[in-house]
C-alpha cells in the first residue's frame, strides 16, 4: 500500500512539472526501464532436420506433379491454411499429399532427386514439419513404386484367419473382408478398404498389401485391437516384428 501511494505521487509530480526534470526513486527505474529481451539459454546452434536435408531418390516410372497454393479449410482452427497439393504417378497407382505452404520442393526430373526445404529455420512448427512431409514424400514414392506391406501373427489356441467375401456386407464392389477366430462367441469380420489386398498364407497369418502405408498400418491397427498381446501367456496379434517382454506368472 505504501509503495503504490508513492508511485501515484511521483508520477503525479512528473506531469505536473513540464520544465523541471523529474527524479523517479530509486526502487521504480528497473520496473520503468525497457530492455532488450533475454535470449534464451541454448548451447547448441540451428541444424537442419537429418531426414530433410537428404534428397529423396526417385525410382523410374514414377512422376511428381506439384499443384499451386489453396486455401484448404480447417476445423480445428479459423485461421486459413494455405496448402500445396503434390501428386505421386507410378507403376501401382496414384497417390495426392498437401504440403504446408512454408516446405518448398525442388523437383530435379532429369536427376530424378527431390529436396525439400523450408523459409524459416528458426521456426520450430516448420522444423518439425520438414522431416515430416520427407517422410511422407518418402512412403508415397515407394508406395506407388514397390507398394507396402504389413504381416500379421495371430499367436493363441484357436486363433484362425481367413480372407472371404461377403456380398451382404460389402460396401464396394469385390470387397474382401478379414475374417478372424479370436476365441469369441462369433468371428470378427472386417472389410477392406478401397485399394487394399489381403491374404492368409497360412491360418495364423494375414498379409496385407497397399500403395498407402498410413492406411494399411491403421487397418492392421484396428485388426490388432480385438487381441492385444498380453504379457502373461504371449497371446495376441502382433504386427509385422513386434515383441512383447512377459512377465513372470503370479503364484501366491
Amino acid at each position: 500500500m505504501l509503495a503504490s501511494n508513492t508511485t501515484r505521487r511521483a508520477l503525479a509530480s512528473c506531469s505536473s512539472s513540464s520544465t523541471a526534470t523529474a527524479v523517479l526513486p530509486s526502487f521504480l527505474v528497473p520496473a520503468l526501464q525497457t530492455s532488450a529481451p533475454r535470449r534464451t539459454f541454448s548451447a547448441t546452434a540451428n541444424r537442419p532436420s537429418k531426414l530433410g536435408r537428404n534428397p529423396i531418390s526417385i525410382p523410374p516410372g514414377v512422376e511428381l506433379q506439384v499443384g499451386d497454393l489453396f486455401v484448404k479449410k480447417d476445423v480445428t482452427t479459423y485461421l486459413q491454411t494455405k496448402k500445396r497439393k503434390v501428386v505421386v504417378k507410378g507403376p501401382l497407382g496414384q497417390l495426392e499429399l498437401d504440403i504446408p505452404s512454408f516446405v518448398k520442393l525442388d523437383h530435379d526430373a532429369e536427376g530424378r532427386k527431390a529436396v525439400l526445404t523450408v523459409e524459416d529455420k528458426e521456426q520450430k512448427k516448420q522444423m518439425e514439419m520438414w522431416g515430416t512431409t520427407w517422410s511422407y514424400l518418402n512412403n508415397y514414392i515407394m508406395g506407388v513404386s514397390e507398394g507396402h506391406t504389413a504381416v500379421l501373427r495371430l499367436v493363441g489356441i484357436g486363433y484362425r484367419a481367413t480372407v472371404e467375401p461377403r456380398p451382404a456386407l460389402e460396401e464396394y464392389p469385390g470387397q474382401q473382408f478379414v475374417c478372424l477366430k479370436l476365441g469369441f462367441s462369433h468371428p470378427v469380420e472386417m472389410g477392406l478398404p478401397l485399394g487394399m489386398k489381403a491374404s492368409a498364407p497360412q491360418p495364423t497369418r494375414v498379409l496385407l498389401e497397399g500403395i498407402d502405408k498410413e492406411q494399411i498400418m491403421s487397418f492392421a491397427a484396428k485388426i490388432r485391437r480385438w487381441r492385444v498381446p498380453e504379457p502373461y501367456k504371449g497371446k495376441g496379434i502382433f504386427i509385422n516384428d513386434e515383441t512383447i517382454k512377459l512377465k513372470a506368472k503370479k503364484i501366491k
